[in-house]
C-alpha cells in the first residue's frame, strides 16, 4: 500500500489551503477584528464552511466511495460512471430545492443559527443578508465532493486535495480589495467577503469538472431518478454525513450558544482555525485516503492488509497529532499573538482566543482518531453505527457546553466540544476492538509510547523558549511574529530529532511518504 504517500499528497494540499487560510484570517482580523460585522460574517461563513468540511473533507464520501468502488471493481468503469451520473442528478435536484427554500426562510433559519443576534437588529439583518449570499456555496461544494469521491476512488487525490485552496485564494483577493478601497470594518466589507465565497464555489467546481474529465470520468447531466443505486446512496449517505461531520456539527452547536456572549463567536472562530490546521492536515487526509483503500481491500478479501492499513493510519495520526496538541495547549498565547494581534485585534482578544484554543487542543487527538476509526465502518457500508455514536456526541456536547457556559463562557463551549470528541472516539474504537475489526499491533503500541516521550520533551522545550522570548514578544507585532516563528522551529526540531533517534518515525517511513516509487508497506 502507498498509504503514506497518499497521506502526504492530501496533507500537502491541505497545508497549502491552511497556509492561505491563515493569510486570509490575518487579513480578516485586521479588517474586521471581533466586532458586529465580523460576528455577522463568521456566522454567514460558518454554514458554507460547515458543508465544505462535511462534504469536501470526507463525510459524503463515506457513502459514495464504497458504492462507486464496488461498481468500479465489479462492473467496470461504464457502470461506475452511470452510478456517478445518477448520483449527481439526484444530488443537484435536492440541493437546488434546498437552496431555494433556505433563501426564502433565511430570517427564520437565522433565529436557530444565531439566536443571540435577535437583540441587535443591525447585526441580525446583516447576518441574514450575508448568509443568503453565501448559501449557494452549499450546492457547489456538494458537487465538488461527489467529483472528489470519483477521483479518490480512482486513486487520484491531488486535484481534490488542492481545490480548497481556491476558496482562500479568492477570499484573500477580496480582502486585498477591501483594504484598497478602505472599507475595513464596514458592512460592505462583509458583503464583499460573502460574494467571494460564492465566486470561490464556482471556481472549485470548474476545477474538479476538468480534473474528472482528464481522468477519463467526465460526468454528464441526466434526468434525476430514484434508481436502486441512488436509494442505496441515500440509505448510507444520511447517517454517513451526520457521523462524518460530527466535529463540524458540534462547532455549529457551539456557535449557536456563543451567539449569546459578545464577541464569543469570533473568539471561537479564530481558535477553531488554529486547531483545524493539524486536524485538516492529518486527520482529514487520513480519512480521505483510508476509506477507498479499505474499501478496495475488503472487496478483495484481504483482511491482513485491512488491519495493517488501520494500524499504520492510527500510528501516523498519533505521531503527528500528539505534538501539535501539546504545542497548542502550552503556548497558545504566543501563537495567537503572532498571527492575529494587530489592527482591530487587541491583547484582550488574544487572551480570550488563546484560552479557547487551549481547550480545543485537548480534544484534537480525539478529533483525529474519529477520522481514523470511522472509515473502518464506512468501508463496510455501515454508516448507522457511527451515526448513533454521533448522536451521543452531539447530546454530550450540548449538555456539557450549556453546563460550562455560565461559568467559563466561550471556553466552556470549546471544552465541551473536546470532551464530546473523546466520548465519540472512545465509542468508535471500543466497537471496532470488540468486533475484531481493529486490533492494535505491537508496533503501534511501542511507537505511541515513544511519541508521548518525545512530545513531553518538546513541551518542556517550548515552555522554556516561550519564557526566554517574552521580552521579544512584547516589542510589538514584529517581535510577536518572530517569537512565534522561533517557537515553531524549536518545536519541529526537538520533536523531529527525538522522533527519528528513538524510532517514532524511521527513514523508511519518510521514503514511503515522499517517493512515488516506494515499495509497498
Amino acid at each position: 500500500m502507498a498509504l503514506l504517500r497518499h497521506f502526504a499528497t492530501v496533507g500537502g494540499g491541505t497545508i497549502v489551503s491552511r497556509v492561505l487560510g491563515f493569510t486570509r484570517d490575518v487579513l480578516t482580523a485586521s479588517a474586521l477584528g471581533t466586532g458586529p460585522v465580523a460576528d455577522a460574517f463568521f456566522v454567514a461563513f460558518r454554514l458554507p464552511n460547515l458543508f465544505r468540511r462535511i462534504f469536501a473533507e470526507g463525510a459524503f464520501n463515506a457513502a459514495f466511495v464504497p458504492l462507486f468502488a464496488k461498481a468500479l471493481e465489479g462492473e467496470g468503469s461504464r457502470q461506475a460512471r452511470r452510478f456517478a451520473e445518477e448520483s449527481l442528478a439526484a444530488l443537484l435536484f435536492v440541493l437546488l430545492l434546498l437552496t431555494a427554500v433556505a433563501e426564502i426562510i433565511m430570517p427564520l433559519f437565522m433565529l436557530v443559527l444565531a439566536p443571540g443576534f435577535v437583540e441587535e437588529t443591525g447585526k441580525f439583518d446583516l447576518s441574514v443578508l450575508l448568509t443568503r449570499i453565501t448559501f449557494p456555496y452549499l450546492t457547489f461544494i456538494s458537487l465538488v465532493a461527489l467529483l472528489s469521491g470519483v477521483l479518490n476512488a480512482l486513486g487520484r487525490f491531488a486535484a481534490a486535495a488542492f481545490a480548497p485552496a481556491l476558496l482562500n485564494a479568492v477570499l484573500i483577493g477580496a480582502l486585498l480589495l477591501i483594504h484598497a478601497m478602505q472599507l475595513d470594518g464596514s458592512e460592505n466589507a462583509g458583503i464583499y467577503l460573502a460574494v467571494g465565497v460564492f465566486v470561490a464555489g464556482v471556481a472549485q467546481l470548474v476545477m474538479l469538472v476538468i480534473a474528472a474529465r482528464r481522468a477519463g470520468m467526465g460526468l454528464s447531466l441526466v434526468r434525476p431518478r430514484l434508481t436502486p443505486g441512488v436509494r442505496r446512496l441515500v440509505t448510507l449517505g444520511i447517517p454517513g454525513v451526520i457521523a462524518g461531520g460530527i466535529t463540524q456539527i458540534n462547532i455549529m452547536v457551539g456557535t449557536m450558544i456563543a451567539s449569546m456572549q459578545d464577541r464569543a463567536v469570533s473568539y471561537l472562530y479564530y481558535a477553531d482555525r488554529l486547531y483545524q490546521l493539524p486536524l485538516g492536515t492529518i486527520g482529514i487526509a487520513i480519512g480521505i485516503v483510508l476509506l477507498p483503500e479499505l474499501s478496495r481491500r475488503l472487496r478483495a478479501g484481504d483482511g491482513e492488509a485491512v488491519m495493517n492499513g488501520q494500524n499504520r493510519a492510527l500510528e501516523f495520526a498519533l505521531t503527528l497529532t500528539l505534538p501539535c496538541a501539546a504545542a497548542l495547549f502550552f503556548v497558545p498565547d504566543a501563537i495567537i499573538r503572532g498571527l492575529f494581534e494587530r489592527g482591530a485585534f487587541g491583547p484582550e482578544d488574544t487572551a480570550a482566543t488563546a484560552a479557547a484554543l487551549a481547550a480545543f487542543s485537548l480534544g484534537l487527538p480525539a478529533f483525529v482518531l474519529n477520522k481514523v476509526f470511522a472509515p473502518a465502518f464506512f468501508a463496510r457500508e455501515d454508516t448507522k453505527t457511527p451515526m448513533y455514536y454521533a448522536g451521543v456526541n452531539v447530546a454530550a456536547n450540548i449538555a456539557i457546553s450549556l453546563a460550562l457556559f455560565p461559568f467559563f463562557g466561550h471556553v466552556g463551549i470549546a471544552a465541551g466540544t473536546s470532551i464530546a470528541g473523546w466520548i465519540n472516539s472512545g465509542l468508535l474504537g471500543y466497537k471496532l476492538w470488540r468486533t475484531g475489526h481493529f486490533v492494535p499491533d505491537a508496533r503501534i503500541k511501542r511507537r505511541t509510547l515513544l511519541a508521548l516521550h518525545a512530545t513531553a520533551w518538546m513541551s518542556a522545550a517550548l515552555l522554556a523558549t516561550n519564557w526566554l522570548l517574552a521580552p521579544v514578544a512584547a516589542r510589538g507585532s514584529l517581535g510577536a511574529v518572530a517569537a512565534m516563528l522561533i517557537l515553531v522551529a524549536v518545536g519541529i526540531v526537538v520533536y523531529a530529532g527525538l522522533a527519528v533517534t528513538t524510532g517514532v518515525m524511521t527513514r523508511a517511513d519518510l521514503a514511503r511518504a515522499f517517493s512515488k516509487s516506494a515499495p509497498p508497506e
